[in-house]
Order: C-alpha cells, then sequence, then structure tokens
C-alpha cells in the first residue's frame, strides 16, 4: 500500500543538527575514515538495463553493499564506524589533546578503547559491525539479540570476539534490554535507533551510511530521478533523504520508504502523522527490517523529505531475491539477502499498480537508485528462498 507524505511538516529544511552529520562534511570525515582502513573497498554499482527496459524506466542502478568490508551488509559503515569516533573523542578528552583515525593504533589510544565497553541491541548486521568496530580498537561489545536473530547470524556476531546477551521478545525489546544494562554497567550505547534524549550516536551511525551515496552518485553517468530504500527503524533511508536533500536541493529524487507489511512503523506513523509503534503479529522474513518503533531522529527526517511509504508482501521480497539471483539477459547475479532487495521490490511493486505509479510519476524516463543492503548473511533461508546455493565467490558472511 502506497501512502504519499502528507505530514504538515513535507518539504521543511533539516533540522540543523540533522543537516550537520549528513551532510557533505559529514561524509567526508567517513571517506577519511575508511581511507585509513587497508579492506575498504568502493562496493559495485550495478546496473540492471534488462530489467529496466522490462519493467518500462529508463536505468535502475542498484549499489550492492552485500561486498562492504567483508561484513555483509550496509551496516559495517555505521556502527564501526561510530565506535571509532567514540573513542577518539574519549581519548582526546583523557589525552587533553586531538587525535585523529591515524591515532587509533597508537599505544595511547588504545589503552583509552581497552577500558571502553560496547553495548547494543541487533537484528544480526548491526551487532556485527558494533562487535568488529569494538575489536578493531581493542575495546569489548556486549551485543544483545532476540530470538529472531538465526544462530547463523549470532555465531557471525560472536566470530568478532563480542559478548553475546539473548533478551526475549522483539528486536524493540531488547533495545529496551540494551539500553538498562549499559546505564547499569557504565557500557556506552551504540544503537542504530534513536529515543528521547539520546541522538547524536544514532546520527553519528547514519552520518557512516553516506559514504555509500557519495560512491553511488559519482559512479552513475546520470542523478536519480527516483529513490526506493527501504526501512526498518529508518536511519538508511533518512541518511539517504537528508544527504540527497543536501546535495540536490529542489532538484532531489523523489524518495520513497519500503518496508515489510508485516512491520511498518514508518508506514504507519505516515498514516498517523506522528511516530507511533505497531503491534507484534506473524514474523517477516526480511528480519534485518523487523522494526515496529521509528527511531525518533529518522522520523524527523522522513517526514520532511521522504516523498512517499509503501509497503510490500513475502512473496515480493522472495519473489525479488529469485529475480537478482537470476537475471534475464546481461544484467548480472546479485546475492540479496531476505532484506536486501525490499528497495527494489517496491519499485517492482509500485510499476505494477497503475495508481501507484502515476503517484509516483514512474515512466520511461524515470532513473531508479536502489540499494541492495545485504548479502545471504543467512544461507539456508537463503537457500530455502531462492532454491540454489549462494555464489561463494559474493562476499558472503
Amino acid at each position: 500500500m502506497l501512502i504519499l507524505n502528507a505530514h504538515p511538516g513535507h518539504n521543511r529544511p533539516l533540522a540543523p543538527a540533522d543537516a550537520e552529520m549528513l551532510g557533505l562534511e559529514g561524509a567526508r570525515t567517513v571517506g577519511r575514515f575508511l581511507a585509513c582502513r587497508p579492506d575498504h573497498r568502493p562496493t559495485p554499482l550495478h546496473a540492471l538495463a534488462g530489467l529496466a527496459a522490462e519493467l518500462g524506466v529508463a536505468s535502475i542502478w542498484m549499489k550492492d553493499e552485500g561486498l562492504r568490508l567483508g561484513l555483509g551488509s550496509f551496516k559495517a559503515l555505521g556502527g564501526s564506524y561510530a565506535i571509532i569516533r567514540l573513542v577518539l573523542e574519549e581519548a582526546a578528552r583523557q589525552l587533553g589533546h586531538a587525535v585523529d583515525f591515524a591515532d587509533l593504533r597508537t599505544p595511547a589510544v588504545r589503552r583509552v578503547a581497552q577500558a571502553m565497553t560496547f553495548g547494543c541491541a541487533t537484528d544480526g548486521n548491526h551487532g556485527k559491525s558494533v562487535a568488529a568496530g569494538a575489536r578493531m580498537v581493542g575495546a569489548r561489545a556486549a551485543i544483545f539479540v532476540h530470538p529472531g536473530v538465526s544462530d547463523e547470524r549470532v555465531a557471525a556476531i560472536a566470530a568478532h570476539g563480542a559478548e553475546i546477551v539473548r533478551v526475549g521478545g522483539t528486536y524493540d525489546d531488547s533495545v529496551a534490554e540494551a539500553a538498562r544494562i549499559c546505564r547499569e554497567n557504565g557500557w556506552t550505547v551504540v544503537s542504530d535507533t534513536s529515543w528521547p534524549g539520546y541522538e547524536r550516536v544514532p546520527l553519528l551511525v547514519m552520518q557512516g551510511y553516506t559514504a555509500m551515496l557519495g560512491e553511488a552518485l559519482a559512479a552513475m553517468p546520470q542523478s536519480p530521478t527516483h529513490v526506493f530504500v527501504q526501512a526498518g527503524v529508518g536511519g538508511l533511508a533518512a541518511a539517504v533523504a537528508a544527504h540527497f536533500d543536501i546535495r540536490f536541493g529542489a532538484g532531489r529524487p523523489k524518495l520513497i520508504v519500503v518496508e515489510p507489511a508485516r512491520a511498518a512503523c514508518i508506514h504507519e506513523s505516515a498514516r498517523a502523522g506522528h511516530p507511533v509503534r505497531v503491534g507484534h503479529g506473524e514474523a517477516t522474513i526480511m528480519a534485518m527490517l523487523e522494526c515496529y518503533e521509528p527511531s525518533l531522529v529518522a522520523w524527523r527526517v522522513l517526514s520532511r523529505k521522504a516523498d512517499a511509504f509503501m509497503t510490500v508482501s513475502e512473496e515480493d521480497a522472495a519473489h525479488t531475491m529469485r529475480r537478482l539471483a537470476r537475471p534475464a539477459g546481461s544484467d548480472p547475479a546479485v546475492v540479496a539477502g531476505e532484506s536486501g532487495g525490499a528497495g527494489l521490490a517496491g519499485l517492482m511493486r509500485a510499476l505494477s499498480d497503475p495508481e501507484s505509479k502515476l503517484a509516483l510519476g514512474l515512466d520511461e524516463s524515470s532513473r531508479i537508485f536502489v540499494i541492495n543492503t545485504e548479502t545471504a548473511t543467512d544461507r539456508a533461508r537463503y537457500e530455502a528462498i531462492v532454491g540454489s546455493a549462494p555464489d561463494a565467490a559474493a562476499g558472503i558472511v
């Protein structure tokens, strides 16, 4: 179901803090961080020309974050980056002078990091990024997981040396428990969602995501007219919306937020006109997007800069995974996890509905940008849905 943004604040300027963190200077700071990492390579931008011709649009460009930093998802850019920034800030405070990314491996900075513990809740990918970031600087990590996180995803987090804390209930319950335990122990919460009084760290996480956008735009022959981007709590979608608004101004592409129908907290917030928590029903296969309450920072951005909100079904997501794995024509095969292709699923769903197509101004001149947010981080689920094992060369972790 498609909802156009009717929020009274639609197209209002970004809040100053959001514009500062998610703008061009923030992206340049992330770029300096990545330049210090020997494992950094820009991820591919795939031209899906065959699919674009079939769907009747000018072009579809897909940024493949399944190959990001060996962690299998765009989240590699967020949690790890936030931890590095927090360690550098604490080191500067304790040492009494400025420190930068190049100082991370110095004994003085590592001593500061070794005394720090970072905690977060996760559906899988964010926790892996936080665990990897903590390990990189010699800090500790405690990652809180709910029963919906598969054993394979938990094992991938633990492989980075993190302590795994199992919590009952949903992702949102694990967020609350992580905040409580971290507060009691004096640990630092590195969450990708925000709540009253807790905004700066989620904004740092979101700032990390902006790196992929600069890479994508530099590789695209023309700027996009439409962006279909998936959302859980909304951090990625908000980062894209804010960054593209700052880059393009009034000429920015239309941004459509895509969620699972079974966990559509931002869609329902758009319907209500304010952030709402939705009920927990049947689980969605799009496990990385199974969130029932939006990030307040993300909603603040999306209420102003998203143009529409829509949901996709379980079969939409599964069909898109299969289509990416076995493309027609000369399009490259792409390994997308259950949540990875949800943005593309939203495009395909919108183009199949004449009313949605008209409302969004989609036609043969439209240039679409989507993100494959994750590779097959759960091999068994991928094989069950796609019907074949994922390509071992596709960055699967």
